[in-house]
Protein backbone atom coordinates (compact mmCIF):
# COMPACT_ATOMS: atom_id res chain seq x y z
CA UNK A 1 0.00 0.00 0.00
CA UNK A 2 1.39 3.38 -0.97
CA UNK A 3 2.03 5.92 1.78
CA UNK A 4 -0.52 8.26 0.26
CA UNK A 5 -3.02 5.61 -0.76
CA UNK A 6 -3.85 5.15 -4.45
CA UNK A 7 -7.51 4.96 -5.42
CA UNK A 8 -8.60 4.00 -8.93
CA UNK A 9 -11.88 5.62 -9.99
CA UNK A 10 -13.71 4.02 -12.93
CA UNK A 11 -16.74 5.68 -14.47
CA UNK A 12 -17.88 6.34 -18.01
CA UNK A 13 -19.23 9.75 -17.02
CA UNK A 14 -16.50 12.33 -16.66
CA UNK A 15 -18.43 14.52 -14.19
CA UNK A 16 -18.74 11.57 -11.82
CA UNK A 17 -15.02 10.88 -12.02
CA UNK A 18 -14.18 14.54 -11.44
CA UNK A 19 -16.48 14.76 -8.41
CA UNK A 20 -14.90 11.70 -6.81
CA UNK A 21 -11.41 12.94 -7.56
CA UNK A 22 -12.12 16.27 -5.89
CA UNK A 23 -13.50 14.53 -2.79
CA UNK A 24 -10.60 12.08 -2.54
CA UNK A 25 -7.70 14.38 -3.37
CA UNK A 26 -8.97 16.82 -0.73
CA UNK A 27 -8.29 13.99 1.74
CA UNK A 28 -4.74 13.53 0.32
CA UNK A 29 -5.39 10.34 -1.61
CA UNK A 30 -3.72 9.79 -4.97
CA UNK A 31 -6.46 9.32 -7.56
CA UNK A 32 -6.08 7.49 -10.88
CA UNK A 33 -8.96 7.59 -13.34
CA UNK A 34 -10.35 5.28 -15.99
CA UNK A 35 -13.59 4.99 -17.89
CA UNK A 36 -13.85 1.50 -19.37
CA UNK A 37 -12.71 -2.12 -19.14
CA UNK A 38 -10.55 -1.84 -22.25
CA UNK A 39 -6.96 -1.30 -21.13
CA UNK A 40 -7.87 -1.78 -17.46
CA UNK A 41 -5.46 -4.69 -16.91
CA UNK A 42 -2.54 -2.51 -17.91
CA UNK A 43 -3.81 0.41 -15.83
CA UNK A 44 -4.03 -1.87 -12.81
CA UNK A 45 -0.43 -3.04 -13.30
CA UNK A 46 0.87 0.51 -13.66
CA UNK A 47 -1.09 2.21 -10.88
CA UNK A 48 -1.18 -0.66 -8.32
CA UNK A 49 -4.26 0.80 -6.59
CA UNK A 50 -5.07 0.23 -2.93
CA UNK A 51 -8.79 0.59 -3.62
CA UNK A 52 -11.02 0.59 -6.70
CA UNK A 53 -14.24 2.63 -6.88
CA UNK A 54 -16.19 1.70 -9.98
CA UNK A 55 -19.54 2.59 -11.44
CA UNK A 56 -21.76 -0.45 -11.47
CA UNK A 57 -22.11 -0.02 -15.23
CA UNK A 58 -19.24 0.95 -17.54
CA UNK A 59 -19.43 1.56 -21.31
CA UNK A 60 -18.03 -1.91 -22.02
CA UNK A 61 -18.64 -3.89 -18.85
CA UNK A 62 -19.78 -4.00 -15.25
CA UNK A 63 -18.36 -3.69 -11.75
CA UNK A 64 -18.32 -7.49 -11.60
CA UNK A 65 -16.01 -7.54 -14.62
CA UNK A 66 -13.72 -5.06 -12.86
CA UNK A 67 -13.63 -7.31 -9.80
CA UNK A 68 -12.61 -10.27 -11.95
CA UNK A 69 -9.76 -8.32 -13.55
CA UNK A 70 -8.49 -7.17 -10.15
CA UNK A 71 -8.64 -10.71 -8.76
CA UNK A 72 -6.75 -12.00 -11.80
CA UNK A 73 -3.69 -10.02 -10.74
CA UNK A 74 -1.98 -11.89 -7.86
CA UNK A 75 -0.46 -8.63 -6.57
CA UNK A 76 -3.90 -7.04 -6.25
CA UNK A 77 -5.99 -9.93 -5.02
CA UNK A 78 -6.72 -8.16 -1.72
CA UNK A 79 -7.58 -4.78 -3.26
CA UNK A 80 -11.18 -3.91 -2.34
CA UNK A 81 -13.49 -3.18 -5.26
CA UNK A 82 -16.51 -1.04 -4.43
CA UNK A 83 -19.45 -0.57 -6.78
CA UNK A 84 -21.21 2.78 -7.03
CA UNK A 85 -24.91 2.33 -7.63
CA UNK A 86 -27.89 4.67 -8.15
CA UNK A 87 -29.62 5.97 -5.03
CA UNK A 88 -32.27 3.71 -3.46
CA UNK A 89 -31.59 0.94 -5.98
CA UNK A 90 -31.92 -2.02 -3.67
CA UNK A 91 -31.75 -4.55 -6.49
CA UNK A 92 -28.45 -3.06 -7.66
CA UNK A 93 -26.96 -3.38 -4.16
CA UNK A 94 -28.05 -6.99 -3.88
CA UNK A 95 -26.69 -7.80 -7.33
CA UNK A 96 -23.31 -6.23 -6.63
CA UNK A 97 -22.92 -8.00 -3.28
CA UNK A 98 -24.00 -11.33 -4.78
CA UNK A 99 -21.29 -10.89 -7.44
CA UNK A 100 -18.59 -10.56 -4.78
CA UNK A 101 -18.05 -6.79 -4.72
CA UNK A 102 -16.57 -5.67 -1.42
CA UNK A 103 -19.20 -2.99 -0.89
CA UNK A 104 -21.77 -0.85 -2.66
CA UNK A 105 -22.09 2.92 -2.26
CA UNK A 106 -25.14 4.76 -3.53
CA UNK A 107 -25.07 8.18 -5.21
CA UNK A 108 -25.21 10.81 -3.90
CA UNK A 109 -23.06 10.39 -0.79
CA UNK A 110 -21.56 12.92 1.56
CA UNK A 111 -17.82 13.41 1.79
CA UNK A 112 -17.79 12.26 5.40
CA UNK A 113 -19.40 8.92 4.60
CA UNK A 114 -17.31 8.30 1.48
CA UNK A 115 -14.06 9.01 3.30
CA UNK A 116 -15.08 6.96 6.34
CA UNK A 117 -15.78 3.98 4.10
CA UNK A 118 -12.50 4.48 2.25
CA UNK A 119 -10.61 4.57 5.55
CA UNK A 120 -12.37 1.43 6.74
CA UNK A 121 -11.61 -0.50 3.55
CA UNK A 122 -7.97 0.61 3.49
CA UNK A 123 -7.56 -0.42 7.15
CA UNK A 124 -8.91 -3.86 6.31
CA UNK A 125 -6.54 -4.21 3.37
CA UNK A 126 -3.60 -3.03 5.47
CA UNK A 127 -4.39 -5.74 8.02
CA UNK A 128 -4.39 -8.35 5.27
CA UNK A 129 -1.15 -7.00 3.85
CA UNK A 130 0.47 -7.28 7.27
CA UNK A 131 -0.33 -10.99 7.11
CA UNK A 132 0.86 -11.43 3.54
CA UNK A 133 4.05 -13.29 2.80
CA UNK A 134 6.19 -11.99 -0.03
CA UNK A 135 6.56 -14.96 -2.35
CA UNK A 136 9.80 -13.53 -3.73
CA UNK A 137 11.69 -13.53 -0.42
CA UNK A 138 10.52 -16.10 2.08
CA UNK A 139 12.20 -15.88 5.47
CA UNK A 140 13.21 -19.13 7.13
CA UNK A 141 10.11 -21.08 8.06
CA UNK A 142 7.85 -18.96 5.82
CA UNK A 143 7.38 -20.69 2.51
CA UNK A 144 3.69 -20.50 1.76
CA UNK A 145 2.28 -18.57 -1.21
CA UNK A 146 1.33 -14.97 -0.66
CA UNK A 147 -1.93 -14.92 -2.57
CA UNK A 148 -4.66 -17.35 -1.62
CA UNK A 149 -8.24 -17.03 -2.84
CA UNK A 150 -11.02 -15.92 -0.55
CA UNK A 151 -12.59 -19.14 0.64
CA UNK A 152 -16.31 -19.76 1.01
CA UNK A 153 -17.61 -19.10 4.50
CA UNK A 154 -17.91 -22.23 6.56
CA UNK A 155 -20.36 -22.68 9.43
CA UNK A 156 -20.03 -19.57 11.54
CA UNK A 157 -21.32 -18.10 14.80
CA UNK A 158 -23.22 -14.84 14.44
CA UNK A 159 -24.38 -12.76 17.40
CA UNK A 160 -27.28 -10.35 16.85
CA UNK A 161 -27.02 -7.30 19.10
CA UNK A 162 -30.04 -4.97 19.27
CA UNK A 163 -31.48 -2.46 21.73
CA UNK A 164 -34.80 -4.29 22.05
CA UNK A 165 -35.08 -8.08 22.49
CA UNK A 166 -38.01 -8.24 20.04
CA UNK A 167 -35.89 -6.70 17.27
CA UNK A 168 -33.08 -9.18 17.85
CA UNK A 169 -35.48 -12.11 17.93
CA UNK A 170 -37.02 -10.98 14.63
CA UNK A 171 -33.65 -10.59 12.88
CA UNK A 172 -32.52 -13.95 14.22
CA UNK A 173 -35.69 -15.66 13.03
CA UNK A 174 -35.56 -14.17 9.53
CA UNK A 175 -31.84 -14.84 9.01
CA UNK A 176 -32.10 -18.41 10.28
CA UNK A 177 -34.28 -19.18 7.25
CA UNK A 178 -31.52 -18.05 4.84
CA UNK A 179 -28.37 -19.39 6.44
CA UNK A 180 -26.92 -22.29 8.40
CA UNK A 181 -25.02 -19.93 10.68
CA UNK A 182 -25.42 -20.41 14.41
CA UNK A 183 -27.38 -17.31 15.44
CA UNK A 184 -27.90 -15.89 18.92
CA UNK A 185 -29.70 -12.70 19.97
CA UNK A 186 -28.47 -10.33 22.68
CA UNK A 187 -29.01 -6.83 24.02
CA UNK A 188 -26.31 -4.52 25.41
CA UNK A 189 -27.52 -5.29 28.92
CA UNK A 190 -26.74 -9.01 28.51
CA UNK A 191 -23.56 -8.56 26.48
CA UNK A 192 -21.87 -10.99 28.85
CA UNK A 193 -23.60 -13.71 26.87
CA UNK A 194 -21.52 -12.71 23.84
CA UNK A 195 -18.26 -12.28 25.71
CA UNK A 196 -18.48 -15.44 27.83
CA UNK A 197 -19.33 -17.92 25.08
CA UNK A 198 -17.42 -19.05 21.99
CA UNK A 199 -15.92 -16.21 19.99
CA UNK A 200 -18.50 -15.06 17.41
CA UNK A 201 -17.32 -14.85 13.81
CA UNK A 202 -19.59 -11.87 13.27
CA UNK A 203 -21.72 -9.49 15.29
CA UNK A 204 -24.71 -7.90 13.61
CA UNK A 205 -25.55 -4.76 15.57
CA UNK A 206 -28.15 -2.02 15.50
CA UNK A 207 -26.66 1.44 14.92
CA UNK A 208 -28.42 4.15 16.91
CA UNK A 209 -27.68 7.68 18.03
CA UNK A 210 -27.21 6.44 21.57
CA UNK A 211 -23.52 7.16 22.31
CA UNK A 212 -23.25 4.00 24.38
CA UNK A 213 -23.84 1.93 21.23
CA UNK A 214 -20.91 3.53 19.39
CA UNK A 215 -18.73 3.21 22.48
CA UNK A 216 -19.65 -0.47 22.66
CA UNK A 217 -18.62 -0.86 19.02
CA UNK A 218 -15.18 0.62 19.72
CA UNK A 219 -14.90 -1.56 22.81
CA UNK A 220 -15.64 -4.74 20.86
CA UNK A 221 -13.03 -3.83 18.24
CA UNK A 222 -10.37 -3.19 20.87
CA UNK A 223 -10.88 -6.38 22.90
CA UNK A 224 -8.55 -9.26 22.16
CA UNK A 225 -11.57 -11.58 22.33
CA UNK A 226 -13.54 -9.86 19.56
CA UNK A 227 -10.79 -7.89 17.78
CA UNK A 228 -11.02 -10.06 14.65
CA UNK A 229 -14.80 -10.49 14.78
CA UNK A 230 -16.70 -9.05 11.82
CA UNK A 231 -18.89 -6.11 12.90
CA UNK A 232 -21.79 -5.23 10.60
CA UNK A 233 -24.08 -2.34 11.47
CA UNK A 234 -27.74 -1.96 10.55
CA UNK A 235 -28.76 1.69 10.20
CA UNK A 236 -32.50 2.35 10.08
CA UNK A 237 -32.66 5.96 8.88
CA UNK A 238 -29.76 6.32 6.43
CA UNK A 239 -27.97 8.84 8.66
CA UNK A 240 -24.63 9.14 6.87
CA UNK A 241 -22.98 11.00 9.76
CA UNK A 242 -23.87 8.19 12.14
CA UNK A 243 -22.74 5.60 9.60
CA UNK A 244 -19.41 7.41 9.23
CA UNK A 245 -18.93 7.41 12.99
CA UNK A 246 -19.68 3.68 13.17
CA UNK A 247 -17.16 2.94 10.41
CA UNK A 248 -14.47 4.98 12.13
CA UNK A 249 -15.21 3.19 15.40
CA UNK A 250 -14.49 -0.16 13.78
CA UNK A 251 -17.53 -1.39 11.84
CA UNK A 252 -16.56 -3.55 8.86
CA UNK A 253 -19.70 -2.74 6.89
CA UNK A 254 -22.93 -0.77 7.23
CA UNK A 255 -26.37 -1.56 5.83
CA UNK A 256 -27.65 1.96 5.20
CA UNK A 257 -31.28 1.17 4.38
CA UNK A 258 -32.30 -0.75 7.47
CA UNK A 259 -32.60 -4.50 7.96
CA UNK A 260 -32.89 -6.21 4.57
CA UNK A 261 -32.51 -9.98 5.07
CA UNK A 262 -30.99 -10.62 1.65
CA UNK A 263 -28.48 -7.76 1.84
CA UNK A 264 -27.59 -8.59 5.44
CA UNK A 265 -26.99 -12.22 4.57
CA UNK A 266 -24.77 -11.32 1.60
CA UNK A 267 -22.72 -8.91 3.70
CA UNK A 268 -22.32 -11.55 6.40
CA UNK A 269 -21.31 -14.15 3.83
CA UNK A 270 -18.72 -11.93 2.13
CA UNK A 271 -17.24 -10.52 5.33
CA UNK A 272 -17.02 -13.89 7.08
CA UNK A 273 -15.31 -15.38 4.01
CA UNK A 274 -12.67 -12.65 4.20
CA UNK A 275 -12.31 -13.19 7.94
CA UNK A 276 -11.80 -16.91 7.33
CA UNK A 277 -9.00 -16.14 4.94
CA UNK A 278 -7.29 -13.75 7.35
CA UNK A 279 -7.66 -16.33 10.14
CA UNK A 280 -5.98 -18.92 7.92
CA UNK A 281 -3.18 -16.48 7.15
CA UNK A 282 -2.65 -15.80 10.87
CA UNK A 283 -2.54 -19.52 11.55
CA UNK A 284 -0.05 -19.97 8.72
CA UNK A 285 2.16 -17.22 10.13
CA UNK A 286 2.01 -18.76 13.59
CA UNK A 287 3.00 -22.13 12.15
CA UNK A 288 5.80 -20.43 10.24
CA UNK A 289 7.11 -18.78 13.39
CA UNK A 290 7.01 -22.07 15.27
CA UNK A 291 8.65 -23.96 12.41
CA UNK A 292 11.41 -21.39 12.14
CA UNK A 293 12.43 -21.97 15.76
CA UNK A 294 11.81 -25.72 16.13
CA UNK A 295 13.77 -28.78 15.03
CA UNK A 296 11.21 -31.01 13.27
CA UNK A 297 12.82 -34.33 14.25
CA UNK A 298 13.12 -33.84 18.01
CA UNK A 299 10.61 -31.09 18.68
CA UNK A 300 13.32 -29.15 20.49
CA UNK A 301 14.32 -25.62 19.62
CA UNK A 302 16.81 -25.34 16.77
CA UNK A 303 20.15 -23.57 16.41
CA UNK A 304 18.52 -20.34 15.32
CA UNK A 305 16.51 -20.21 18.53
CA UNK A 306 19.48 -21.29 20.63
CA UNK A 307 21.68 -18.44 19.44
CA UNK A 308 18.89 -15.93 20.04
CA UNK A 309 18.22 -17.35 23.50
CA UNK A 310 21.91 -17.34 24.43
CA UNK A 311 22.17 -13.73 23.31
CA UNK A 312 19.26 -12.80 25.59
CA UNK A 313 20.61 -14.79 28.53
CA UNK A 314 24.03 -13.23 28.11
CA UNK A 315 22.54 -9.73 28.35
CA UNK A 316 20.77 -10.40 31.66
CA UNK A 317 22.40 -9.33 34.94
CA UNK A 318 23.24 -12.14 37.36
CA UNK A 319 23.31 -12.30 41.13
CA UNK A 320 26.62 -12.42 42.98
CA UNK A 321 28.06 -15.93 42.83
CA UNK A 322 25.89 -16.91 39.89
CA UNK A 323 26.51 -16.84 36.18
CA UNK A 324 25.71 -18.06 32.72
CA UNK A 325 26.18 -21.75 31.90
CA UNK A 326 26.57 -23.04 28.36
CA UNK A 327 26.58 -26.78 27.70
CA UNK A 328 27.27 -28.62 24.48
CA UNK A 329 26.13 -32.23 24.59
CA UNK A 330 27.08 -34.75 21.90
CA UNK A 331 25.86 -38.35 21.68
CA UNK A 332 28.83 -40.74 21.71
CA UNK A 333 29.57 -43.03 18.72
CA UNK A 334 26.38 -41.90 17.02
CA UNK A 335 27.73 -42.68 13.54
CA UNK A 336 28.06 -46.32 14.58
CA UNK A 337 24.36 -46.40 15.46
CA UNK A 338 23.44 -45.11 12.00
CA UNK A 339 25.86 -47.52 10.28
CA UNK A 340 24.74 -50.57 12.27
CA UNK A 341 21.01 -50.06 12.64
CA UNK A 342 20.15 -47.55 9.92
CA UNK A 343 19.25 -43.90 9.88
CA UNK A 344 15.68 -44.47 11.06
CA UNK A 345 17.11 -46.03 14.23
CA UNK A 346 19.46 -43.06 14.56
CA UNK A 347 16.50 -40.69 14.26
CA UNK A 348 14.71 -42.64 16.97
CA UNK A 349 17.69 -42.34 19.29
CA UNK A 350 17.95 -38.60 18.67
CA UNK A 351 14.27 -38.07 19.37
CA UNK A 352 14.31 -40.21 22.51
CA UNK A 353 17.49 -38.60 23.80
CA UNK A 354 15.97 -35.17 23.22
CA UNK A 355 12.85 -36.14 25.19
CA UNK A 356 14.91 -37.41 28.10
CA UNK A 357 17.20 -34.41 28.26
CA UNK A 358 14.37 -31.91 27.89
CA UNK A 359 12.71 -33.50 30.91
CA UNK A 360 15.90 -33.05 32.95
CA UNK A 361 16.42 -29.43 31.91
CA UNK A 362 12.76 -28.56 32.49
CA UNK A 363 12.22 -24.88 33.27
CA UNK A 364 15.80 -24.35 34.48
CA UNK A 365 16.90 -23.21 31.02
CA UNK A 366 16.55 -24.19 27.39
CA UNK A 367 17.75 -27.10 25.29
CA UNK A 368 18.12 -27.05 21.53
CA UNK A 369 19.34 -29.41 18.85
CA UNK A 370 21.97 -27.39 17.00
CA UNK A 371 23.04 -29.97 14.43
CA UNK A 372 23.47 -33.71 13.91
CA UNK A 373 23.71 -35.37 17.31
CA UNK A 374 24.74 -32.17 19.11
CA UNK A 375 22.62 -30.25 21.60
CA UNK A 376 23.03 -26.92 23.38
CA UNK A 377 21.76 -26.21 26.88
CA UNK A 378 21.71 -22.71 28.33
CA UNK A 379 21.16 -21.76 31.96
CA UNK A 380 20.98 -18.23 33.31
CA UNK A 381 21.75 -17.00 36.82
CA UNK A 382 22.99 -20.40 37.98
CA UNK A 383 25.77 -21.65 40.23
CA UNK A 384 28.60 -23.94 39.22
CA UNK A 385 27.29 -26.65 41.53
CA UNK A 386 23.80 -26.52 40.05
CA UNK A 387 25.09 -26.51 36.48
CA UNK A 388 27.39 -29.48 37.15
CA UNK A 389 24.60 -31.42 38.83
CA UNK A 390 22.27 -30.84 35.88
CA UNK A 391 24.99 -31.83 33.37
CA UNK A 392 25.68 -35.08 35.26
CA UNK A 393 21.96 -35.81 35.39
CA UNK A 394 21.85 -35.38 31.62
CA UNK A 395 24.60 -37.96 31.24
CA UNK A 396 22.74 -40.27 33.59
CA UNK A 397 19.40 -40.04 31.80
CA UNK A 398 21.04 -41.25 28.59
CA UNK A 399 23.35 -43.89 30.08
CA UNK A 400 21.09 -45.53 32.65
CA UNK A 401 18.26 -46.61 30.35
CA UNK A 402 19.27 -48.43 27.14
CA UNK A 403 17.35 -47.46 24.00
CA UNK A 404 14.83 -50.05 22.77
CA UNK A 405 14.93 -49.64 18.98
CA UNK A 406 11.75 -50.60 17.09
CA UNK A 407 13.41 -53.29 14.93
CA UNK A 408 15.95 -54.77 17.35
CA UNK A 409 15.47 -57.52 19.90
CA UNK A 410 17.88 -56.08 22.44
CA UNK A 411 18.07 -52.45 23.58
CA UNK A 412 21.31 -50.62 22.83
CA UNK A 413 23.40 -48.58 25.21
CA UNK A 414 23.98 -44.91 24.40
CA UNK A 415 26.04 -42.31 26.23
CA UNK A 416 26.56 -38.58 25.91
CA UNK A 417 29.55 -36.30 26.47
CA UNK A 418 29.06 -32.76 27.75
CA UNK A 419 31.27 -29.69 27.69
CA UNK A 420 30.28 -27.06 30.25
CA UNK A 421 31.33 -23.42 30.29
CA UNK A 422 30.26 -21.20 33.18
CA UNK A 423 31.00 -17.54 33.84
CA UNK A 424 31.14 -15.96 37.27
CA UNK A 425 30.27 -12.26 37.33
CA UNK A 426 31.97 -10.32 40.07
CA UNK A 427 28.91 -8.19 40.92
CA UNK A 428 25.17 -8.19 40.56
CA UNK A 429 25.26 -5.43 37.94
CA UNK A 430 27.66 -7.22 35.61
CA UNK A 431 26.73 -9.62 32.83
CA UNK A 432 28.52 -11.22 29.87
CA UNK A 433 28.64 -8.99 26.82
CA UNK A 434 27.10 -10.09 23.55
CA UNK A 435 30.46 -9.85 21.82
CA UNK A 436 31.75 -12.61 24.10
CA UNK A 437 28.96 -15.07 23.31
CA UNK A 438 30.82 -16.75 20.45
CA UNK A 439 33.86 -17.14 22.67
CA UNK A 440 31.77 -18.74 25.42
CA UNK A 441 30.36 -21.29 22.99
CA UNK A 442 33.85 -22.06 21.66
CA UNK A 443 35.01 -22.65 25.24
CA UNK A 444 32.12 -25.06 25.79
CA UNK A 445 33.11 -26.79 22.57
CA UNK A 446 36.68 -27.15 23.83
CA UNK A 447 35.34 -28.67 27.04
CA UNK A 448 33.24 -31.08 24.96
CA UNK A 449 36.35 -32.11 23.02
CA UNK A 450 38.09 -32.76 26.33
CA UNK A 451 35.17 -34.94 27.45
CA UNK A 452 35.40 -36.93 24.22
CA UNK A 453 39.16 -37.44 24.38
CA UNK A 454 38.95 -38.18 28.10
CA UNK A 455 36.85 -41.29 27.57
CA UNK A 456 33.33 -39.99 26.76
CA UNK A 457 30.21 -40.37 28.93
CA UNK A 458 31.33 -37.53 31.18
CA UNK A 459 31.19 -33.80 31.89
CA UNK A 460 34.19 -31.53 31.43
CA UNK A 461 34.09 -28.03 32.91
CA UNK A 462 35.65 -24.77 31.88
CA UNK A 463 35.00 -21.58 33.79
CA UNK A 464 35.72 -17.93 33.41
CA UNK A 465 35.37 -14.78 35.46
CA UNK A 466 33.29 -12.12 33.75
Amino acid sequence: MSAQGTILVLDGTSTNRIMLKVQLTAAWYHVVQGERLQGLAGLLRRSKPDLVLTSQSLPDGTAADVKKLVMANPDLIDVPVVAIAPQNDRAARIKALSEGLDDVLAYPFKDTFLLARVRSLLRARAETQDLQIDSSSHPIGFAEPSAAPILPAAAARVAVLTQEPRTGALWQSVLSKQTQYSLSAHTPSNLQGVLSGPVPDAILFEVSENPSGLNLLADLKSRGFTRHTVLIGILQDGNSELASEALDRGADAICMAGFCPEETFLRLKNQIARKNRRDQMRASLRRGVVDSWVDPLTGLHNRRYAMRAMDQIASQPAQVGRGLAVMLADLDHFKAINDTFGHSAGDYVLAEAATRMAKIVGSAGFIARIGGEEFMIGLSNTTQANALELARNLCGCIRENPFALPDTSEPISVTVSIGLMITHPTGSSQSPQRARLEGLIKSADSALYAAKTGGRDQVQLQQSAA
